[in-house]
């Protein structure tokens, strides 16, 4: 776990309000975020600078008229308790919690600091609101998985290797969405057999499900997003071509880091989306207000490098849909 404030200055023009607060020698208003990626990790470093960019076109400055108190690590619920404990002493205006195990635990530490979170579990389902236009409590933010993500990654896979027969779907179990996705694809119209892979302790289980996997030579995998899984995804790209095993992940940067494909949700976008909306809380708009957004913009990478190392060739039409083809 490591925790840094962000006390660097940024050109960002200021807007009147914060400028005048700042003038006048009112503290400057504390954001924490808790990032469920290692530092080191840059996957996290793109999201984090994705958060503060969206916040300085609205007029904040890092150093200046704003605190970002960082949270960085991944751990099981214990850990992500702890530093969110941490993270409120002493509470700070409004916090962005990056992935369930940390909107969970802000969920139990606080009735009263505004959190924004980008999760992938159901937040209604999960208690976190009260509905997704009028979240009703302390909580809001943006989702990043639906039930179609998984069939859409098996149609895909599918696409590029059709001579997969059985599917393995690797994902957390104590995440909810990844499980109703899970479910979602084990359901879908197509003659590929879905099989569960969850993975609890990492990367040992990692290690163990790659394993497995490799004995079957018609198998391909789907890695569902999720921070802690995410943050092993180079053994998981090393273990796959080692096994010659086609997968498509949930994480454009899996692709970028040598994976076959990704297809999901452009993560920096929403972060920063998140910005617009802790900026109205730091303005004072109440997260009660703000509906949770359920995520519209989804994206598809393939690398053809890896492709020919699998010895599969990429169809024209699935080129022609790609948003980036890694050569």
């Amino acid at each position: 776990m490591g925790r840094r404030t962000f006390v660097a200055g940024a050109g960002a023009v200021l807007l009147a309000a914060p400028l005048e607060a700042h003038a006048q020698g009112k503290q400057s208003p504390r954001v924490g975020e808790v990032m469920n990626y290692p530092e080191s990790d840059p996957i996290g470093q793109v999201r984090a600078r994705a958060f503060q960019q969206g916040l300085e076109e609205r007029g904040w400055a890092v150093g200046r008229n704003l605190r970002i108190d960082y949270h960085w690590g991944t751990g099981d619920a214990d850990w992500m308790r702890s530093a969110v404990e941490q993270l409120l002493r002493p509470p700070p205006d409004a916090i962005l919690a990056n992935g369930d195990t940390a909107v969970r635990a802000a969920h139990l530490a606080t009735r009263t600091v505004p959190v924004v979170f980008i999760g992938g579990g159901d937040p209604v389902a999960l208690g976190w609101v009260q509905s997704l236009a009028r979240p009703g409590g302390n909580l809001t933010g943006f989702t990043v998985q639906e039930p179609s993500l998984g069939p859409k990654m098996l149609e895909l896979l599918k696409e590029i290797a059709p001579r997969v027969r059985r599917v393995a779907v690797m994902f957390n179990p104590n995440s909810v969405g990844n499980r109703q996705t899970v479910d979602a694809t084990a359901v879908a119209k197509s003659a590929v057999e879905v099989v569960p892979s969850p993975v609890r302790e990492l990367p040992a289980d990692i290690d163990a499900a790659m394993t497995k996997l490799k004995r079957d030579p018609n198998l391909g995998l789907i890695v569902l997003p999720e921070p802690a899984i995410n943050s092993h995804r180079k053994l998981i790209i090393e273990l796959s071509a080692r096994h010659q095993l086609p997968a498509i992940h949930g994480l454009r940067a899996a692709t970028a880091d040598g994976a076959l494909m990704s297809y999901g949700v452009d993560l920096p976008d929403l972060f920063r989306r998140a910005a617009a909306y802790v900026d109205r809380i730091l303005r004072g708009d109440k997260p009660a207000d703000l509906p949770v957004q359920q995520p519209t913009k989804f994206e598809l990478i393939i690398n053809l490098k890896t492709a020919k190392a699998l010895g599969l060739t990429i169809p024209p039409s699935l080129l022609a849909r790609a948003d980036e083809v890694i050569q």
